[in-house]
């Protein structure tokens, strides 16, 4: 993401690195440990790939996320947050609080829609008892590509 030069506020310059709506949804999924850019791109049903690749870039850029090749066909990528990453979590808790407080969603709700809660939920503690339920997965957009080749090249 190209950043322009501000007022020199510290909110604008934090906002220029946050205010995407992906970055701490990825935030949120990695809370809980390293992933796979395709476990990402799975929990973070709608992103597109080229939007959630072009995010973690801009993540790892910020030094947000530390992004690990062990190499392999089809590669194997993995993500991870970093120690100034780690301090992105009580932003993560005080959205959600505020999400609760506005009423914009509550935790059970996500739980009947995705069959879980999420990772970084207080409610999540709970998940081993919940019954196993995949996250629904994306339509794919073109059948005769993805039968051929399922991987993602990351540049």
């Amino acid at each position: 993401m190209k950043r322009r030069e501000l007022d020199g506020c510290p909110i604008t310059g934090a906002l220029q690195m946050l205010g995407d709506k992906w970055t701490m949804l990825v935030v949120r999924e990695l809370a809980s440990g390293p992933k796979r850019t395709m476990e990402l791109l799975n929990n973070l049903f709608p992103i597109s790939s080229r939007t959630l690749v072009a995010r973690l870039r801009d993540m790892e850029n910020d030094n947000f996320l530390e992004r690990t090749d062990f190499g392999g066909n089809p590669p194997h990528i993995e993500y991870e947050l970093t120690t100034r990453g780690r301090l992105l979590l009580p932003l993560l808790e005080s959205l959600r609080q505020l999400g609760l407080a506005l009423e914009c969603n509550d935790c059970e709700g996500r739980k009947r829609r995705s069959g879980s809660y999420c990772e970084a939920c207080p409610h999540g503690e709970y998940r081993e008892e919940l019954e196993p339920t995949p996250l629904p997965r994306r339509a794919p957009v073109s059948p005769s590509r993805r039968d051929k080749d399922d991987s993602i090249i990351l540049l």
